[in-house]
């Protein structure tokens, strides 16, 4: 017997930004050709019926329901049968006294599948933007970003920051004289030996690489400002470890300009 699809689980609360979720869900379940699952954590279930208007794109099966209980618990445990979470960036007003910072953070810190902050609607055709790092989760956070663009078919900016702290990690202290175009250069040629086999796993994706010296918020935003996407990995390599998010993703979270995707 066939395995099940999982699906792509959307976050409903009777706000505008979760139907602006709902939509980007729907656009990406139809991407992928799987489900789309529809969950309102709450006693409001008359919000599922406009949001599966707002979910209504042809060949995409749509389920919905209702779940009782903690809204962050619940949707950690929904992601457990999910490809991918989605939720609006603020309003969650079906749930009582949550914000985005204790939902969307729990979710990106501990959902079993990536989770996506949904901010506006960008344009279609705009690129995808991904955070490269030599953290952990950099693969999957890359592999993610790959099959967005693949999916989308437009460009992947692959971006890389670097500070006077990075080199800081090779020399203990910093040369008055260091040759920061050196450094620079450096960095891109270890960029592209990272993207080497990507490139021959994606061969369709337009897969450009950026290195910014800037912090790696700034960075991102700088270098992909119009971007359809955000994708970074849950820790970056200058987070301590542990559990929970890295600085970087909290800070794309509550301020990035388009919707965000944190992958562990």
């Amino acid at each position: 017997m066939a395995r099940e699809q999982k699906a792509v689980l959307a976050c409903v609360d009777g706000s505008a930004r979760a139907l602006d979720a709902v939509r980007w869900a729907a656009r990406d379940a139809a991407l992928r050709k799987r489900p789309l699952r529809l969950i309102h954590v709450g006693e409001n279930a008359d919000c599922l019926a406009a949001a599966e208007d707002a979910a209504a794109v042809p060949g995409v099966e749509i389920r919905s329901g209702t779940r009782t209980g903690h809204p962050a618990e619940r949707l950690i445990e929904e992601s457990a049968t999910a490809s991918v979470v989605v939720l609006g960036s603020h309003g969650l007003g079906g749930f009582p006294g949550m914000l985005l910072g204790s939902v969307a953070g729990a979710l990106a810190a501990y959902a079993h599948c990536p989770v996506v902050v949904v901010r506006g609607a960008p344009p279609e055709d705009a690129p995808v933007a991904a955070g490269i790092d030599a953290s952990p989760g950099g693969d999957a956070a890359l592999a993610f970003a790959l099959d967005e663009a693949n999916l989308r078919r437009v460009p992947l900016l692959a971006v890389h920051t670097w500070t006077d702290m990075t080199m800081g990690e090779t020399w203990s202290v910093l040369p008055i004289d260091a040759d920061y175009g050196a450094v620079a250069e450096d960095e891109r040629r270890l960029l592209a030996e990272r993207l080497a086999g990507w490139r021959e796993k994606y061969p369709d994706v337009d897969l450009r690489p950026v290195v910014v010296r800037d912090r790696p918020v700034r960075g991102l935003l700088t270098a992909g400002p119009d971007a359809q996407l955000i994708v970074v990995g849950s820790r970056g390599r200058a987070d301590f470890g542990g559990v929970g998010l890295g600085s970087t993703s909290q800070a794309l979270l509550h301020h990035g300009p388009c919707p965000v995707a944190v992958v562990r």
